[in-house]
């Protein structure tokens, strides 16, 4: 499965994409606008999800909207999950121990249109046609 390394990789090939370090921990961003991040749980978030600790790590993602969100949820709730600190913002969790890493690669393409600027995605899908 995929790593915190893959990630790295994955968001730095994405044009204008830069490496933050926020609140601790990594941020992916594309002028300025967070597309993918390392994302602790915080203790509420943990009560809600039933858990005494975070065993695994989590990785945010932008989606495009709500309906990609809850499709994503639907897709596979043993890889993608939310809480409600999420709610009504385009955003979705990943368990990354469990994204397989082809899926791990469309998550983070993805969110890198959902905040791009429209220029550099056009001149991106122009170069990548498939």
């Amino acid at each position: 499965m995929a790593d915190w390394d893959e990630v790295r990789r994955l968001a730095l090939e994405l044009p204008d994409t830069t490496e933050a370090v926020s609140w601790g921990s990594a941020h992916w961003r594309v002028h300025d606008k967070g597309f993918v991040w390392e994302r602790p749980l915080r203790r509420k978030e943990l009560v809600h999800l039933g858990l005494d600790e975070q065993a695994e790590p989590v990785l945010g993602a932008r989606v495009e909207d709500e309906a990609t969100k809850l499709a994503l949820l639907e897709e596979d709730a043993d890889v993608f999950f939310t809480t409600p600190h999420f709610v009504d913002f385009p955003a979705i969790l990943v368990w990354l121990d469990r994204i397989p890493r082809r899926r791990l690669e469309e998550l983070v393409v993805e969110a890198w249109f959902a905040v791009a600027p429209a220029k550099i995605a056009k001149i991106w899908l122009e170069a990548h046609p498939d």
